[in-house]
């Protein structure tokens, strides 16, 4: 699994599925085997979520 450390240097994206307009905005990550990070774009230096890939992909696909 991913460290702090490793999160640090990963670059995040903001989700499409993120209302940018008024600053609630979720990021994720992408490249990190297993897990996909998410943090709150409003608090960069703070927690991420890390959620294993395959239960991001069946939130995702409920999305859609």
């Amino acid at each position: 699994m991913t460290n702090a450390r490793e999160l640090v240097t990963v670059e995040w994206r903001k989700s499409s599925y993120s209302n940018g307009g008024d600053g609630n905005c979720v990021e994720v990550a992408d490249n990190i085997p297993g897990a996909v990070p998410v943090r709150d774009s409003k608090y960069p230096h703070g927690l991420a979520l890390l959620v294993p890939a395959e239960a991001w992909e069946t939130f995702i696909a409920t999305l859609k």
